[in-house]
């Protein structure tokens, strides 16, 4: 199942007294269906799921959902390390109207390959949404291998893998051995050309909140075989793309959207906003984004 070349892992917007603001977000929503993405991911690891309670990621998939109206899919965080949790919440998304679920690998308990596949066969076997798996070592410690991937997708509703590994390779590999139905998405914004070079059907991105617009049309003219002007794109934007990154995220996009005039408010704790020489890093990078038409 393809949805769609830029998905953009939504940020949570708070307010001042840090509770999720649900008007801040219906006006994120809009901003990111005006420049471009084609789904959104709502309470995933950029969505701050960690300090999100049960009750307050079953209203944003409501919400969420409701205000979307079916324009764009929205695929709702689900994953956890407890499979029960994640039972769970899936359940919820699935009443909410979600269109899919996505559900990173177990974090903290480092189960080993068998276990993360009983993991992900008892949650999609216990829904009817599409689900997409999310592999991110550096986050989770533990890394879904190849071979786990391609035999999940198997199970007829395991439709896609966001691949935050870094590694072409990998990516590769499930590309190959999986069936064209099956979709893979680049978890790692500066490797979404790369990884569309190889058969990737586009990126799962924090960056296209602040420069949609421009990805997009990097996508576009990679899939219109304009090669050249593609990779220009991609060159301009990686400094962009690093930089959301400069601090644990999503400090560095939060920031960023306040500086083009999206409000979603601060990070919470453990998470602390960016400090002043980041936010002028972050400045700095943005006041360059604008891709010249020349190129």
């Amino acid at each position: 199942m393809n949805f769609g070349q830029m998905i953009t892992a939504m940020v949570t917007p708070f307010n001042d007294d840090m509770e999720v603001d649900f008007e801040r977000t219906e006006q994120l929503i809009e901003h990111l269906i005006r420049t471009g993405s084609d789904a959104i991911v709502i309470s995933g690891t950029t969505g701050e799921a960690p300090t999100l309670s049960i009750d307050e990621k079953n209203a944003l998939f409501r919400f969420c959902v409701n205000t979307v109206n079916g324009r764009i899919p929205v695929i709702a965080g689900t994953g956890t390390n407890s499979t029960a949790m994640a039972l769970e919440l899936t359940k919820m998304a699935e009443i909410a109207g979600a269109d899919g679920v996505m559900l990173m690998a177990p974090y903290y308990n480092k189960p080993n390959q068998q276990g993360m596949y009983e993991h992900f066969k008892a949650i999609a076997t216990s829904t009817t949404l599409p689900v997409m798996l999310y592999n991110v070592p550096g986050r989770t410690g533990v890394n879904l291998l190849p071979e786990t991937t391609i035999r999940l997708s198997r199970i007829p509703n395991i439709v896609s893998v966001k691949e935050a590994s870094g590694d072409l390779d990998a990516i590769s590999e499930i590309i190959e051995q999986t069936s064209e139905e099956f979709s893979v998405y680049s978890g790692d914004d500066s490797l979404t050309l790369p990884a569309m070079s190889v058969g990737a059907n586009g990126v799962v991105s924090v960056s296209s909140h602040v420069v949609g617009d421009e990805m997009k049309q990097m996508i576009d003219f990679f899939q219109e075989g304009k090669f050249r002007e593609a990779a220009a794109i991609h060159r301009h934007l990686v400094p962009i793309m690093n930089g959301m990154f400069i601090a644990p995220s999503p400090a560095p996009v939060k920031a960023a959207l306040e500086m083009i005039g999206v409000l979603t408010g601060s990070v919470r704790l453990p998470i602390v906003p960016v400090d002043d020489e980041e936010k002028e890093t972050i400045h700095r990078l943005l006041t360059y984004k604008i891709y010249s038409s020349a190129v």
